[in-house]
This record gives structure tokens, C-alpha cells and sequence, in this order.
């Protein structure tokens, strides 16, 4: 049974710590769906300064709303639109520090004000990307790139 808990240690012992527990919450639930639903919770609970957290999947050549946490959001995003699409387009993680300065940014979420996305990949093909937004500019910084790179490479060794 997981309960709430404050993250105590060192920004890099909390995020080891995060993705053990990652595993753990996935290692035996063969379901996506539900995977993709505790993970979004699990960085929702984890991460402190963020306004959303969650998953588009790829399907029908555009990303569709999946699993999150936050204030509702845009259900369809086209490859190369936003900061979303563009981690889609590139293939690569997108560390957006204002995203208000982002061409062609797609505002869901008003507050939102910086963005971290990373494509999710499965057998070589693009299968959705993990979007974060925060409502501080400059949010995310290469530490945090790096480990939610991580986070997803767990998430997809599982998929």
C-alpha cells in the first residue's frame, strides 16, 4: 500500500528513490492504461511546483489525451505542434524554460508557464510522450531532464 510521503534526501537520492518505486508499482500489471495512471500520479505526488502532469499517446498519427493529473486538457495535438508535437517530430526531450517565448506553444493551461516533454517509445516507434508543466518559468533544469529521461526508459521497458 503506498502512502504520501515527503521526498527527504538529496534531489538525486529522491529521484533514485522515485524510480524504484516506479518499478515497483508496474514490474507485475501487464495494463498500460493503469500503468501510465499510477506513473502520472506517482511524479504528481513527487514533483513539487507543477500545474500537470501526465501522458499523450500516439495513435491515428497525432497525440491523444491518456492518463494525467491536472486541470483538463487538449485532447489531440498534431506531430510538430506545440512542445508535445515537437518532442514528437525531433524524437527528443523538449526542456522549455518559458514557454511563452516557445513558437507555435499550445496553451492548455494558462498558468502554465515552463514545460519538460520526452517521447515515450515502444519497439522503435513512437508511442506517446510524458508532458510536465509547472507554473514557475525555468521549472526544470538538466538533473530533472535527466532522471525524467530515466523515469520514461523504466516506463517503456514495460510497455
Amino acid at each position: 500500500m503506498f502512502q504520501s510521503s515527503a521526498y527527504t534526501g538529496t534531489k538525486q537520492d529522491n529521484y533514485e528513490l522515485l524510480l524504484k518505486q516506479l518499478k515497483a508499482l508496474i514490474e507485475d500489471e501487464p495494463d498500460n492504461i493503469a500503468n501510465l495512471s499510477n506513473a502520472s500520479s506517482l511524479l504528481n505526488q513527487f514533483l513539487d511546483d507543477v500545474n500537470w502532469v501526465g501522458f499523450y499517446l500516439w495513435k491515428e498519427e497525432q497525440l491523444v489525451l491518456g492518463p494525467f493529473q491536472g486541470l483538463p486538457a487538449c485532447v489531440r495535438i498534431p506531430s510538430g505542434k506545440g512542445v508535445c508535437g515537437t518532442a514528437v517530430s525531433e524524437g527528443k526531450t523538449q526542456r522549455v524554460a518559458d514557454v511563452h517565448a516557445f513558437p507555435g506553444h499550445i496553451a492548455c493551461d494558462a498558468a502554465s508557464r515552463s514545460e519538460i516533454v520526452v517521447p515515450i517509445y515502444k519497439n522503435g516507434e513512437i508511442y506517446g510522450v510524458l508532458d510536465i508543466d509547472s507554473p514557475s518559468t525555468d521549472r526544470f533544469d538538466e538533473e530533472d531532464e535527466s532522471y525524467l529521461d530515466r523515469f520514461v526508459k523504466t516506463l517503456e521497458s514495460y510497455l
